[in-house]
């Protein structure tokens, strides 16, 4: 089901902030783009076949907002690529796993995305994506 890790999401109060120290590591962000569903600012950073996403809040109400208040920043969430993710979200459903998303919603890079809670993952919020189909 898994075809690999997409990526990390990374919670921060400021993407200009963070960012330099991963410049100065050898990575360069690719690309920023706004969640408005999300109330989110994406920054992409491509590690191999993998990225990492710091992800700053645009609304202070916004899930991501509420986050950080409580957990301060840091590891956000990791994202698994499937091919399926309806698929996915059926066989989870049906194994009685916790969804934060019973559907798919759009997420950034217009890939389809879906979270299952932490209390069904050992404390980690994972997010599933399916990029679009032609795109890989």
């Amino acid at each position: 089901m898994i075809k690999r890790i997409a990526h990390v999401g990374i919670a921060t109060g400021s993407i200009s902030d963070v960012a330099p120290f991963y410049e100065l590591m050898g990575l360069q962000v690719d690309s920023v783009e706004l969640v408005e569903e999300q109330n989110v600012r994406v920054a992409v950073l491509s590690v191999g076949e993998s990225a990492l996403e710091l992800l700053e809040a645009t609304d202070r109400d916004s899930s991501l907002a509420r986050f950080i208040e409580k957990r301060g920043e840091g590891m956000h969430h990791i994202t698994f690529e499937v091919e399926d993710l309806h698929g996915a979200l059926g066989m989870l459903r049906s194994q009685n796993i916790s969804l934060i998303d019973e559907q798919p919603r759009k997420g950034a890079g217009g890939k389809l995305i879906a979270f299952v809670h932490p209390r069904s993952t050992g404390g980690v919020l994972i997010e599933l994506s399916q990029s679009p189909k032609g795109v890989d």
